[in-house]
């Protein structure tokens, strides 16, 4: 039996998924916003600070990138309103966790990129009178940030595709908004084929940008940080 596909329907209620889409980049927006100066933040704790510091800010970073991120979301959603008393709504919810698990994968970003300089570049730092803060700023820094630029682009792209779990709070992402749609059209098939295109365009188009920044990078002979 064949199947009578009608995209029409979905085209009537596009701007609905525009709507779901602004959602969406505007969480994966702000969630960038905040994760890269927290990642970088509990990067250089976990490099430089005391053990009482590391070890904790440690178990923060593993807890982060090892359990579930819909867990994650749950928790901040559900839980978190009970433990503090305050509401908090799916947008805010949302930004919260992804934020933090953001940052928890972009502060092994900064570290490795952070190593990857040569000792030397901190010899040569602390030769000309630099302390480790200033060596940081104006010597190492500029260097490693120009090698995690392809990882920092890429953990982007992996955000964006993780914030289609928001839907499970009803957060009117993209998703969120086309199983609406399907719901109340009964065309299922058409609404997430639509979805599913607006997804590979943005993120194919990224992807591409990316593999065409590591080949730049390649060339002029510098490494990535992973």
């Amino acid at each position: 039996m064949g199947y009578d596909w009608d995209f029409w329907v979905v085209f009537r209620e596009f701007g609905l998924l525009m709507h779901g889409l602004i959602n969406t980049l505007k969480v994966t927006g702000l969630s960038l916003t905040f994760g890269v100066p927290l990642g970088l933040c509990l990067a250089l704790l976990r490099l430089y600070g005391n053990w009482p510091i590391r070890v904790p800010v440690g178990i923060i970073i593993e807890f982060f990138r090892a359990t579930p991120p819909i867990a994650q979301l749950f928790w901040f959603f559900f839980a978190l309103p009970i433990l503090i008393g305050v509401e908090i709504d799916p947008f805010k919810a949302s930004v919260l966790t992804f934020s933090l698990q953001s940052s928890a994968f972009f502060a092994e970003v900064f570290r490795g990129g952070i190593v990857s300089i040569d000792k030397g570049q901190w010899e040569a730092a602390k030769a000309i009178g630099m302390n480790r803060n200033k060596s940081l700023k104006r010597i190492i820094l500029p260097q490693a940030v120009k090698r995690m630029i392809p990882a920092f682009l890429e953990r982007a792209i992996e955000l964006m595709k993780t914030t289609t779990l928001v839907g499970t709070i009803s957060y009117a992402d993209l998703l969120y908004e086309a199983n609406t749609i399907a719901q109340s059209t009964y065309r299922s098939l058409e609404v997430f084929t639509v979805a599913a295109g607006i997804y590979f365009v943005i993120i194919f188009v990224c992807s591409i940008g990316v593999r065409q920044l590591e080949r730049r990078m390649a060339r002029t002979g510098e490494t990535t940080a992973h």
